[in-house]
């Protein structure tokens, strides 16, 4: 991975110091740090603003190249436990972008028909097409996380599961699509705090589920589950990125900045013209 110049309020690339390589262990990654920023809430929203525009930009040339017989596409994965802002990233960040150049899928429990088919068979029917942000709410992920913490696969396939992501994401990247892996680390108290005002908040109340508090007990499973996955499955042409969640305005902020790096390592360009520029001109000038 090619060093990035840190900017905008990092001290250094949001890319190089949260990526998942070599020692690395969830238990020393702080939920309520702003690793590399030394900025307030404040200052982190307007940057965040400040970037939308060259998000936007980045993303429709991508598009643009799609629409034109490229073949390039780019995946953001987001995973955490619930509350920490995977449907805020969504509505908060890769909104700014043109919609039309965005696929979103959210990944909940199978159905019966996708059960009688591999783990990864509702996944590849959701991939992004060429051009396209695709954006994924949970992913394939959730087949060796939960089904590790309640033991509804045996160490045996959770291996095979593990080396079955890595061939999967490989061929994706032989395909032409950029795959962007980020874990929304929130911690236990934070998410407590967050269904509380749930159930403070009448128009919460669609977002709780009684889930989200028996789940709770796994906490510690879900964090062993999670340590597992990430160094398994974070490679060079995959790699995850762990961003600490407490403060929404920061891991927002680092998954734009995620998004930006990759899509200026694509480096996408406006497409030349299929015509006669000149010609068109005359043609419309006369009509």
């Amino acid at each position: 991975m090619s060093k990035r110049k840190a900017g905008h309020g990092f001290a250094e690339a949001p890319e190089e110091l949260l990526v998942v390589g070599e020692g690395f262990s969830l238990a020393d990654v702080d939920a309520s740090s702003t690793p590399g920023f030394h900025g307030g809430k404040s200052v982190g929203e307007a940057i965040l603003a400040e970037r939308d525009a060259h998000l936007a930009d980045l993303q429709e040339k991508l598009f643009a190249e799609g629409r034109t017989g490229g073949r390039r596409s780019l995946l953001l994965v987001l995973q955490g436990m619930d509350t920490s802002g995977k449907g805020g990233m969504v509505s908060h960040v890769v909104s700014a972008v043109d919609v039309q150049g965005v696929q979103h899928a959210a990944f909940r429990a199978p159905t019966d028909e996708e059960k009688r088919h591999d783990f990864l068979w509702r996944i590849e029917k959701r991939l992004p097409e060429p051009g396209m942000l695709g954006c994924f709410d949970r992913s394939h992920y959730e087949d060796v996380l939960i089904h590790r913490v309640h033991g509804w696969a045996d160490a045996g396939e959770l291996e095979r599961r593990y080396a079955a992501i890595q061939d999967f994401e490989v061929r994706l990247a032989d395909r032409g699509t950029s795959v962007l892996k980020v874990m929304l680390h929130i911690s236990r108290d934070e998410q407590k705090r967050r269904l509380e005002a749930r159930l403070d908040d009448p128009t919460k109340y669609w977002k709780y589920s009684s889930d989200d508090v028996s789940e709770r007990v796994h906490w510690d499973a879900y964090m062993e589950a999670y340590d597992v996955a990430l160094r398994r499955t974070s490679m060079p042409s995959a790699p995850w990125y762990v961003v600490p969640a407490d403060s929404k305005w920061y891991s927002r902020m680092v998954v734009q900045e995620l998004l930006v790096a990759e899509l200026e390592r694509l480096d996408p360009q406006w497409p030349p013209a299929s015509f006669d520029i000149e010609e068109e001109k005359r043609r419309l000038a006369g009509s």
